[in-house]
């Protein structure tokens, strides 16, 4: 029931009336757009490296391990880190409008911060393609603080689809400065990761997943000519449930070993942390022929180069189809 209501509101979301015949099954447009930049905001899922080259979360092996460098690898495009001067904003543990982040960290900059740092010296071009995702680490705020015994499920779950509004709102203010090409990706279900199996809250992080994402998908559901919304909840819940269908051997172990004394990707302190995880900080055996992308988590919530890759292509055609 869950996914069929994110499914027929992403539908809504993508194809309203003549603007998206392509994504609905007709027309023949497929390729129009030839991005000539690409720009990127949002949390870990999409942190290109903002910390250094080896500090995207996922494991850290030189190849093109985000699903944004897949994106742009599709167009023949490069992007790199907005702190080494390029259009990639999006930061580790970043949530959308609150502080601190997800780790407690009150330095990282917020999704709305890091466009608010895009617009002081651009604005958005007709053929740029911009990626922007969220929910993630707003949810693992929330939830660990209800772990924590400190605030109220009720309570989670009213802040979370707050957040998802508010990521909502910053996607239109990017097409009200001009964006025509925005591909908007919510959170995938913390319900089936390793991290909900550990702390025993598979029901509460399902649920705050789907909330945020309900909200983010109604808050946006009047921009299908310029937003595309590529479902990321139920891509990789296709994936967990039939790991092998997708080239996976397993979707509950996490692949890396690389533990953090600090509370990194804000699930506690001394867990894995993926940002800190190369091709042999990795379970044993898993770093001959990178075996660790038979795995779909590198982390307790993040996902091995393999698993970003296959979305990022996933993510690639629907853009062509749409766009």
């Amino acid at each position: 029931m869950i996914g069929n209501l994110l499914r027929r509101l992403a539908l809504v979301t993508v194809c309203v009336p003549a603007a998206c015949l392509v994504a609905c099954g007709g027309g023949t447009t497929e390729g129009v757009l030839t991005p000539t930049r690409m720009i990127s905001f949002g949390d870990a899922f999409s942190d290109i490296g903002s910390q250094g080259t080896t500090s995207k979360y996922t494991v850290n092996d030189a190849t093109t391990n985000t699903w944004v460098e897949q994106v742009a690898s599709g167009y023949a495009l490069t992007i790199t880190p907005s702190t080494a001067g390029g259009l990639g904003f999006a930061r580790g543990n970043a949530r959308i409008v609150a502080k601190p982040d997800a780790a407690g960290q009150a330095a990282t900059l917020t999704v709305t911060e890091q466009i608010d740092a895009f617009l002081v010296n651009n604005k958005p071009e007709l053929n740029d393609l911009i990626l922007i995702n969220g929910g993630v680490s707003d949810i693992v705020s929330q939830a660990s603080a209800v772990i924590a015994g400190t605030l109220a499920e009720s309570d989670m779950i009213t802040n979370v689809k707050q957040a998802g509004t508010d990521l909502g709102g910053q996607v239109r203010r990017l097409v009200q400065q001009g964006a025509k090409h925005v591909l908007v990706v919510g959170a995938h279900n913390l319900g089936e990761t390793p991290w909900a199996t550990r702390t025993g809250k598979a029901t509460l992080l399902s649920d705050a997943s789907v909330k945020f994402n309900e909200a983010l998908l109604l808050s946006i559901v009047d921009l299908g000519n310029q937003v595309l919304y590529v479902d990321l909840y139920n891509y990789a819940k296709g994936v967990v449930l039939t790991p092998t269908s997708f080239g996976f051997t397993d979707a509950t172990t996490v692949a890396c070993t690389s533990v953090d004394a600090g509370n990194g990707i804000g699930t506690g302190s001394g867990q894995v942390n993926s940002a800190l995880c190369t091709g042999t900080t990795v379970i044993a055996g898993a770093e001959v022929d990178k075996k660790y992308n038979s795995y779909v988590f590198a982390d307790g919530i993040y996902f091995t180069p393999a698993m970003n890759r296959l979305f990022g292509t996933n993510a690639h055609s629907r853009v062509r189809l749409r766009f």
